[in-house]
């Protein structure tokens, strides 16, 4: 039998619906699996979202996270949504990735993005950035560098070689240019290594995404959004695919937004959407023979 990946097309007035459309038509999906739309559609203008689209886009996550955790489908693969619009019904977290966490009842989650040659995650994600040294304590970085760890573990079937950037200019420069590497980051890498020596690190920031880009590591562990962000989009722009790890379900989704100034004017790519579709496909696939079903 084949498959089933789930895909909600976002808000409607953006580009979601053409970019699966062109998807679905592109002939470069896994055949192994069928591909079910979620939600219903709504009347609505090109770049002109209003209440309604951000409310049946909140209904198609809703159905989405039932149907996954029942096993009804494989995967969920999520269409941008806009944020503010959603909060407007009643729509209660940062991004689609805590309203999975949620659903899923699952504390223990990060956000990583993949494209290209390179796989970055967030040990802090959405928060300002003057939070970030407090929020990047050490059990923070040791917990999402595992949930790396066994993100790349399943998806290359190998131990992985990881990466840990530093958070301040030269990954501190001993302590010249701060101490968060000192005091936070090296004993937390020095703890993942006891556990399994296969990250190094803190490196320096403005070096180490090359670095990872040229293969010498399968993945980098990111202080802040924007450290990890800014490289893979400048690097797999079109392609760059944001995966929720450490869920009990798969769901991934294209690494952009809604796009409501392109919306309906056919000039919007697929390419990331057709990653996001893949990935979910194949991690599928990988999860499914780790645990003895294929």
């Amino acid at each position: 039998m084949k498959g089933v990946i789930g895909i909600t097309p976002g808000d409607q007035a953006g580009i979601g619906p053409e970019i699966i459309r062109l998807a679905l038509d592109s002939g470069k999906l896994n055949p192994g699996f069928t591909y079910r739309i979620i939600g219903n559609p709504v009347v609505c203008t090109p770049g002109k979202p209003t209440q309604a689209t951000a409310r049946e886009a909140f209904n198609a996550l809703e159905e989405s996270a039932q149907l996954v955790l029942a096993g009804e489908i494989d995967a969920v693969v999520t269409g941008p949504v806009s944020k503010a619009r959603m909060h407007e019904v009643g729509f209660d977290f940062p991004g689609q990735t805590e309203f999975f966490a949620d659903r899923s009842h699952e504390e223990n989650f990060a956000m990583l993005l993949t494209g290209g040659s390179l796989t970055v995650v967030l040990v802090t994600a959405h928060v300002p950035i003057k939070d970030v040294p407090r929020l990047m304590t050490g059990p923070e970085i040791i917990r999402v560098g595992k949930l790396l760890a066994g993100f790349l573990s399943l998806r290359l079937e190998r131990a992985p070689q990881i990466a840990v950037a530093g958070l301040n200019p030269h990954a501190g420069e001993n302590g010249d240019l701060g101490r968060e590497e000192i005091e936070i980051i090296s004993p937390a890498v020095a703890e993942l290594n006891a556990l399994s020596p296969i990250y190094t690190g803190p490196l320096p920031p403005d070096t180490v995404f090359n670095r990872a880009a040229a293969g010498e590591f399968d993945g980098v562990l990111c202080m802040y959004h924007d450290q990890g962000l800014i490289p893979l989009k400048l690097h797999a722009f079109d392609n760059g695919v944001n995966v929720t790890i450490g869920l009990p379900i798969i769901r991934t989704s294209p690494d952009h937004g809604t796009a409501f100034e392109i919306a309906g004017k056919n000039i919007a790519r697929p390419d990331s959407m057709i990653a996001a579709i893949n990935l979910a496909a194949e991690l599928s696939i990988k999860r499914a023979r780790s645990l003895g079903r294929r």
